[in-house]
């Protein structure tokens, strides 16, 4: 049975993903500042996608929908900050594309203002992001030791 207590989380395998590397990052300080950013940028497009949601569900307008495009995009380049400029573009170019292709798709569903299409191309995001994020720290890992 669904809890109405609770918002809906759209993003959370990215914010999973962002605890995790934030806990990692505790001992480095050049790659922590990053890691919080992303956490912070994913925070703030979770809460923007629920109102955008909600509107979606209530047939009306509100901010939300209108800046959710501005924190997804905050949040993809608050994760290629954080991966770094050389991977994104190179080695991890594949999620770069995958999280451009699903943010995209985001945004076409909020013009339509389709509420199915806008829950699935969230999932695609999400994953998409996550997938990204955690890529990024594997190699960063790798790079560190």
């Amino acid at each position: 049975m669904p809890r109405l207590d609770r918002e809906p989380i759209f993003l959370p395998l990215t914010i999973d993903a962002t605890h995790t590397v934030a806990r990692a990052m505790e001992h480095e300080p050049a790659l922590r500042t990053p890691a919080d950013v992303v956490s912070r940028r994913a925070r703030e497009a979770d809460r923007a996608a629920a109102e955008c949601w909600t509107a979606l569900l209530a047939g009306c307008d509100t901010p939300g929908c209108r800046t959710l495009p501005v924190r997804l995009r905050a949040l993809s380049e608050a994760t290629s900050d954080y991966a770094g400029m050389r991977w994104w573009l190179g080695r991890g170019s594949q999620h770069r594309h995958r999280v451009s292709r699903a943010l995209e798709r985001i945004e076409e569903a909020v013009a339509e203002r389709d509420g199915a299409d806008f829950a699935e191309a969230f999932v695609g995001y999400d994953q998409a992001v996550a997938a990204a994020l955690v890529n990024a720290h594997s190699r960063l890992e790798t790079h560190a030791q």
